[in-house]
């Protein structure tokens, strides 16, 4: 996977489009100040939205670890494909590249049921666990 200037050079990944500040009535953000001074506390991630989740260096570690690992995989596959490999040893090997992405989802499911959800729960905010379902049958489809 290529790192997130080689996509915004390529239009994958907007970099001025990431966080989205005030809006004007037709939906256009204001572009008043610099980039950087368009990232405020009261912008969202046009990506997640205003939800945001502080994560332990440990946490981080552990779910870029396993990114990482996929990435690769993903390389890999990329070079077979590349120089014609047999197609049952692609098929292999993105099923291994599957199932890594798998444990990365049961990983961050966890911390998320650990942190946000009980977190929530604590402090009386039920609806989270109507997320969590929703988030949940989307996962299992």
């Amino acid at each position: 996977m290529t790192d997130r200037k080689e996509m915004t050079e390529r239009n994958e990944l907007p970099e001025e489009r990431l966080f989205a500040g005030p809006e004007k009535a037709d939906g256009a953000v204001t572009d008043d100040a610099a980039p950087e001074e368009n990232v405020s506390a009261e912008a969202e991630c046009i990506y997640c939205g205003p939800r945001h989740k502080e994560r332990s260096e440990e946490d981080k570690k552990t779910l870029l670890t396993r990114l990482r690992r996929v990435e690769g995989q993903i390389r890999g596959i990329e070079k077979m494909v590349e120089g014609g490999a047999y197609c049952p040893d692609i098929l292999v090997q993105v099923s291994a590249a599957t199932s890594a992405l798998n444990s990365f989802n049961k990983e961050l499911l966890a911390c998320h049921i650990r942190c946000c959800v009980a977190e929530d729960i604590r402090a009386g905010r039920d609806e989270t666990i109507d997320e969590l379902c929703r988030v949940l049958r989307k996962l299992m489809k």
